[in-house]
């Protein structure tokens, strides 16, 4: 599913939420190799709760979280003019509500 991108491209939207998009800079081959480092980790993840491994689930929970941060989905922004990190905050409390009026529940990801 394609979800609904802000018009600055920072996050996307999921059940009216606002998620952080990866750093626009990021060259196509090193969002791709970060992409796969992340996926790769949430397999670990997945493996070390079925085998219920704590210590390498809180591992595989550390590789998710390097990972997102070397792709700029969490820890500083990667943009530069000085606007507030909004993830995770709800699209209709945020600059972003009058844009989230007009498309809200029209398109993927914005309910």
């Amino acid at each position: 599913m394609k979800y609904t991108v802000t018009p600055d491209g920072r996050y996307f939207v999921v059940r009216g939420r606002l998620w952080r998009m990866a750093n626009q800079a990021l060259g196509e081959d090193e969002r791709s190799r970060l992409t796969k480092r992340l996926m790769a980790a949430r397999r670990a993840v997945r493996t070390a709760k079925i085998e219920n491994d704590q210590s390498a689930e809180a591992a595989a929970h550390r590789a998710v979280d390097e990972a997102k941060r070397a792709l700029g989905e969490r820890g500083p922004v990667w943009w530069e003019d000085g606007a507030p990190d909004l993830n995770r905050h709800v699209a209709k409390n945020t600059i972003y509500a009058d844009w989230y009026a007009k498309i809200g529940r029209s398109r993927p990801g914005g309910s």
